[in-house]
């Protein structure tokens, strides 16, 4: 009884870590946040060729966050940082009409990948403070998201050059994933 006591008492308070893989189309704001969540400050990026990997401390969380590099030449490689993810943040330029529907391809394109079917899915609708930026409804519907039945997800609108947003997307995942953990 009193092992069993200590186990739960260590699934409840222990830090917990998570494996999140960040990726999205080029320029939709991924280092930004990556940087904005781990700084709490706005860095000056230029485009990712490979990845950047963070750890960010929220709550009693210790997120492990890969950022991917998006140019369309290198989303090839996004299958490499499949495995052990337990939470995928998909990042939308809200602002950028034109690419919505290529966004929407690559994103059904990985959830189709069986390393990825545990995941849990959050899609950032970024750049909201722009003044054309579809809202997440908009953003819903364009990347099908009613359409994942068998998906656990959430959309979030987001601003990373102001954080909004960004830390209601981590409370998601880490109640989300965490539940997953807890009751495995």
């Amino acid at each position: 009884m009193g092992l069993s006591f200590t186990k739960l008492f260590s699934r409840l308070f222990a830090k917990k870590e998570m494996r999140i893989l960040m990726v999205g189309l080029d320029a939709a704001g991924k280092t930004t946040i990556l940087y904005k969540l781990k700084l709490g400050e706005i860095v000056t990026t230029i485009p990712t060729i490979g990845f950047n990997v963070e750890t960010v401390e929220y709550k009693n969380i210790s997120f492990t966050v890969w950022d991917v590099g998006g140019q369309d030449k290198i989303r090839p490689l996004w299958r490499h940082y499949f495995q052990n993810t337990q939470g995928l943040i998909f990042v939308v330029d809200s602002n950028d009409r034109d690419r919505v529907v290529e966004a929407r391809d690559e994103l059904h394109r990985m959830l189709n990948e069986d390393e990825l079917r545990d995941a849990v899915l959050l899609v950032f609708a970024n750049k909201q403070d722009l003044p054309n930026a579809m809202n997440a409804a908009e953003i819903t519907d364009k990347l099908g998201l009613h359409s994942l039945r068998q998906r656990h997800w959430y959309i979030q609108s987001t601003c990373a050059t102001s954080g909004e947003g960004l830390y209601e997307g981590l409370d998601w995942l880490s109640s989300n994933i965490a539940s997953k953990v807890f009751f495995n």
